[in-house]
């Protein structure tokens, strides 16, 4: 990917309203007149425009240090790198997995036999290497395909990914997504690329491969940037978990087409087929699976621990602490109109 990528960042203030910034390290470029990279994005296909384009029409000449925001020692804090700024239910988040070799031999390891016969999972894989990248203009196979929430679901660069009650664990899952806009005609629009943390319940996972829906209803991470003008070709990386401020785990990792069981197109055919998936102006973020997480190799995380995702050319890397709730699980009571 090139160094000279465009990206942008989503901010908020608390006596301003929120704000999109082009990020010219070491520096954010503030645009005027608009608060979310949605919006901006709106603007751009109803003006038939190139994204690029439109951001011009929207530079300032107001500056904030970028460290200063990203470290988070600056009033202006930083948002999802997207979202759907007019409520969280108008934004589908999800996500395919058994994209990469890796976490297929990881899902293998978690639910393998007596009989050592391919699990469903490696299998699942297998018919991604063998039909997940058809021709230009053919459909391939269907991919691994998971619910991963709302909008209310996304936590942006600082921000803790929490263990809740009644969860066995947590852990991340140092990913790509792909962020996009469905038109006022239900017609889908990829806007870019963003660093995620998909975060997920290996532990409940590894129980049952039956449980990956409910191990995946967990909060993630999106960000710190927006890169809008990736291929998704081939991207190279590095995951850590930081434990007081001392290295406790890392690997590198890499994604992208080149090192995926299916193509983009079809990744993107197989979510947006659904008509649901299509409602008019909807946004949705959708990951694109993990080529290494800590779990695989017996890394339990611990409150605080810090997980960093960083891939070269998507700008700074994304972290967040995991803050294990305390609390006890307990019933939630459902009323009756009967």
């Amino acid at each position: 990917m090139a160094t000279d990528s465009t990206r942008l960042v989503q901010l908020v203030h608390p006596q301003f309203k929120r704000r999109v910034a082009l990020v010219q390290e070491p520096i954010l470029l503030l645009l005027k007149d608009v608060s979310s990279i949605y919006h901006l994005a709106l603007e751009a296909i109803n003006a038939n425009q190139k994204l690029k384009d439109t951001i011009q029409l929207h530079l300032t000449e107001e500056l904030l240090d970028y460290s200063s925001v990203y470290n988070g020692k600056s009033e202006w804090k930083l948002l999802p790198s997207f979202d759907h700024p007019e409520g969280a239910m108008n934004c589908v988040v999800s996500g395919t997995g058994l994209t990469h070799k890796n976490s297929a031999l990881n899902r293998q390891m978690m639910h393998q036999s007596s009989t050592e016969k391919p699990t469903d999972s490696m299998q699942m894989y297998q018919w991604g290497l063998d039909g997940g990248s058809p021709e230009k203009g053919n459909i391939g196979v269907q991919p691994e395909w998971f619910h991963k929430g709302n909008g209310s679901m996304l936590k942006a660069h600082g921000e803790p990914l929490e263990v809740p009650p009644f969860a066995n664990d947590g852990g991340e899952e140092p990913e790509v997504a792909g962020v996009y806009i469905t038109d006022a005609q239900g017609e889908p629009w990829r806007i870019g690329f963003t660093t995620a943390n998909e975060f997920s319940d290996h532990v409940m996972e590894k129980k049952n491969y039956l449980y990956l829906a409910p191990s995946k209803l967990r909060n993630c991470s999106i960000g710190p940037e927006l890169v809008i003008d990736e291929e998704f070709l081939e991207l190279k990386g590095t995951v850590k978990i930081l434990r007081e401020e001392e290295l406790v785990w890392s690997a590198t990792i890499q994604t992208g087409q080149k090192h995926m069981a299916h193509s983009l197109d079809n990744l993107e055919y197989h979510h947006f087929k659904y008509p649901c998936h299509r409602i008019f102006l909807q946004a949705h973020i959708h990951f694109f699976g993990a080529d290494a997480f800590s779990f695989g190799n017996n890394i339990k995380l611990q409150n605080a621990d810090v997980m960093e995702v960083y891939w070269e050319g998507m700008g700074r890397a994304l972290q967040n602490p995991v803050e294990i709730l305390e609390d006890e699980e307990r019933l939630i009571k459902i009323r009756s109109l009967m």
